[in-house]
């Protein structure tokens, strides 16, 4: 299946438009089936420095509930507050949940006032930032790095051109990337076009397919990748409909 690359309805509707409101709503649901919250979280938890800052970075956060829910999921997995071991005689860092900081990147105000003080619940603190992915990433200077940037559902929406230049600049800017992304196959595209199942306005439905046609498979983007040699690429199906990507410096 060629990977094709389409405007999708919720990019050009305002952040207040009933219809927008309502489809985020329904991204919400969509993420709970495709599991991408215990997805990344689990690969947070696999992957996390623990000399890193403590800072993880959302490109395309919308309004921060998946970044919200994946620190509720960390929190409840019970992650070690240090290290644990992870085999006889070997111990594995682990990502602390106390005292961390999140930043919503988006190039709308999507934020509302509950969601930093749900972080703050959780012993977060989050700050949200409206910006340009690619001048945030060229601008905001290397001090302090962030620990680990995510995207969730946002690197399809870019030609390859574009996206290599914006995993280019990821690269330069942190030690460890994960992204999940819609996985493009018959069977995601077979059940994006039925989200009417569940309710899903005609804005998430028209987007779900033009988001399953963008995604990824096989090493698509670990082909984009600017280092090979430096980095440690992890690409695979993740779930019945994702697709994910981890890059790990090791130098």
């Amino acid at each position: 299946m060629k990977r094709i690359v389409q405007p999708e309805l919720l990019d050009t509707l305002p952040p207040d438009d009933p219809r927008a409101v309502r489809s985020r709503r329904d991204l919400c649901r969509v993420n709970g089936w495709m599991r991408n919250h215990a997805i990344l979280a689990r690969a947070l938890k696999k992957n996390w420095n623990s000399s890193a800052a403590s800072r993880i970075v959302e490109l395309g956060a919308g309004d921060g509930n998946f970044l919200l829910s994946v620190a509720q999921r960390l929190g409840s997995l019970g992650v070690p507050s240090r290290t644990s071991r992870d085999g006889p005689g070997r111990l594995k860092p682990e990502l602390q949940t106390e005292n961390m900081n999140a930043t919503l990147l988006d190039l709308q105000k999507n934020v509302s006032a509950e969601t930093p003080a749900a972080f703050a619940n959780l012993g977060w603190r989050a700050e949200a930032v409206v910006a340009d992915v690619f001048d945030w990433l060229k601008t905001s200077g290397p001090d302090p790095a962030p620990g680990g940037i995510i995207a969730n559902l946002f690197l399809h929406h870019f030609e390859d051109a574009r996206l290599a230049e914006l995993l280019r600049l990821i690269s330069q800017r942190t030690k460890l990337f994960i992204a999940v992304e819609p996985r493009r196959a018959p069977w995601p595209l077979f059940c994006s076009r039925r989200l009417w199942a569940i309710g899903c306005n005609d804005i998430t439905r028209h987007d779900a397919v033009i988001s399953v046609r963008a995604g990824f498979s096989g090493h698509e983007l670990s082909a984009l990748w600017p280092d090979k040699q430096n980095w440690r690429l992890t690409e695979l199906r993740a779930g019945a409909f994702s697709h994910l990507f981890i890059a790990r410096k090791i130098t």
